[in-house]
């Protein structure tokens, strides 16, 4: 039996995908590059080639390797080719949005518990999604700080020392994703309470996020942030 909302003292979070709509964001800049080309895409097939070029053995940190990445696509697509190209690609990572429940949860839940980011984003990337949720965080952990990615479980042990740090196990923390393959299913293997934010519901796969080898039951499953936030509410009251 999985411990009640009210008995955690931290929530770790996923970021990019969870509460950054990089999906969204990714789309909106390779539709912009394809206009300007005179080109239609299908922007659901443009997550899928992302997906496959995104985890390859050649990869980078994210989001620096959005420019190998649109190199490898674009001929796909008939898109320009050129390395600028893949630098904007890139660069629109400044630029992508919040999902438009994800400032407000995080507020009301930053009353009742101590909000640690956990993202396999490089910190420059971090600093603006940070920015566009309202910095929120009371800690967080970027590709930089712990020199891995997620699934990767030295990842998750830079947070289980900091946790322990502070005199806390991470018994004491809730794990919220998107990701059923970076998140749900490692911090399962790692003994963690997990919430799964379903962000895809309704819409066919895994869109740019690489599918599990298997499917992790979740502690906790909500569509959306608001309703995590709003399942706290009742939990405590």
């Amino acid at each position: 039996m999985h411990k009640s909302l009210p008995e955690f003292k931290y929530m770790t979070f996923d970021v990019v995908g969870t509460l950054i709509d990089f999906e969204g964001g990714l789309k909106d800049c390779l539709a912009g590059i394809a206009a300007e080309a005179s080109v239609a895409i299908d922007g659901e097939e443009a997550l899928s080639l992302y997906r496959a070029a995104r985890y390859s053995k050649d990869a980078d940190l994210f989001p620096d390797d959005l420019v190998r990445v649109y190199l490898e696509i674009a001929p796909k697509f008939g898109l320009p080719t050129e390395r600028k190209y893949g630098e904007r690609l890139r660069d629109s990572a400044g630029n992508w949005r919040a999902f438009e429940d994800s400032a407000e949860a995080l507020e009301r839940l930053a009353k009742n518990y101590r909000l640690v980011a956990m993202t396999n984003a490089r910190r420059w990337a971090f600093d603006f999604f940070a920015k566009e949720l309202g910095d929120p965080f009371y800690a967080a952990f970027t590709a930089d700080d712990t020199g891995t990615e997620k699934p990767d479980p030295a990842f998750f042990q830079k947070v289980f020392d900091f946790v322990g740090s502070e005199g806390n196990s991470k018994d004491d923390v809730l794990h919220v994703a998107q990701s059923q393959y970076h998140d749900i299913g490692i911090s399962r293997k790692l003994g963690l309470t997990n919430c799964w934010i379903e962000r895809r519901h309704g819409q066919k796969g895994y869109g740019g996020t690489i599918e599990p080898a298997e499917f992790t039951e979740p502690d906790y499953h909500f569509t959306s942030m608001t309703g995590l936030a709003d399942a706290v509410a009742v939990a405590r009251s």
